[in-house]
């Protein structure tokens, strides 16, 4: 019995929409659910007809689901390694009527060789396990453990992924906790993706920065761009900002 086995599967499921109805996504009620990141993520990019996209650990697909309805005329897949978060990103792709523009495919991202072929796509994003294992508070829900937590892909791997996917001049963008900042900056250099524009998030005026947006292009020269600071909130415990309501604007 492998390990994800152990853990108990509850079937229950949500429907959730974003952009007053126009996506309907499907989430486990006590599995991976995602969150404003995937929603940030999903409108940080800027895409040219008929590019390519991947999305590394596509969890439920919500970020292709985002990416196909503002890029509407962009060609979008999903990895995802996990059965159960496949079969429901591949649930969602019909209910939102994409077969045409997202596929999804089973597979571990450590191996992409075996599911995707070397530079293929214009775009890689991922939102990747920001915890390293033992850290912080462990999910006891098999789903959310492997999302958040580096169990079976850190950060080093994803972006090495990120690299073997793309076109030269393709473009990356990550989400990634403030904190580890350094850590994705190094391995996209690493690889050879040259970070070219950085935004700080942040809660609300005044708060700690919280996470990082970064896109990245492969084999491209040294120059970065910091943009404007994102606040979500107005402030602490208030409305959404103008930028975090566009968000979610159809």
């Amino acid at each position: 019995m492998t390990w994800y086995q152990v853990m108990p599967r509850h079937e229950e499921f949500t429907e959730d929409s974003l952009f007053n109805g126009r996506i309907h996504c499907k989430q486990h009620c006590c599995g991976y659910r995602f969150s404003l990141d995937a929603v940030l993520l999903g409108n940080f990019i800027s895409c040219r007809p008929a590019e390519k996209i991947l999305d590394l650990g596509c969890g439920n697909g919500i970020v292709a689901l985002i990416l196909a309805y503002r890029w509407q005329r962009c060609h979008i897949a999903g990895l995802e390694i996990q059965p159960d978060l496949v079969k429901l990103a591949r649930e969602n792709v019909v209910q939102n009527n994409w077969q045409e523009k997202i596929r999804i495919v089973q597979g571990d991202l450590r191996q992409i060789d075996k599911h995707i072929s070397a530079g293929e796509f214009d775009w890689v994003v991922s939102n990747p396990p920001y915890r390293k294992t033992g850290t912080g508070r462990m999910n006891i829900e098999t789903e959310q453990l492997v999302a958040r937590h580096e169990t079976l892909a850190d950060v080093a791997s994803v972006v090495k992924a990120a690299a073997w996917a793309l076109k030269n001049k393709g473009r990356t963008a990550f989400i990634y906790p403030a904190v580890r900042g350094a850590t994705v900056l190094y391995e996209l250099k690493k690889q050879g993706l040259e970070p070219k524009k950085m935004q700080t998030v942040y809660s609300y005026p005044g708060s700690p920065a919280t996470l990082l947006l970064i896109e990245s292009v492969k084999g491209g020269g040294e120059e970065l761009t910091i943009l404007p600071p994102f606040y979500v909130y107005q402030a602490a415990g208030g409305e959404y900002s103008a930028e975090m309501a566009a968000c979610y604007s159809p």
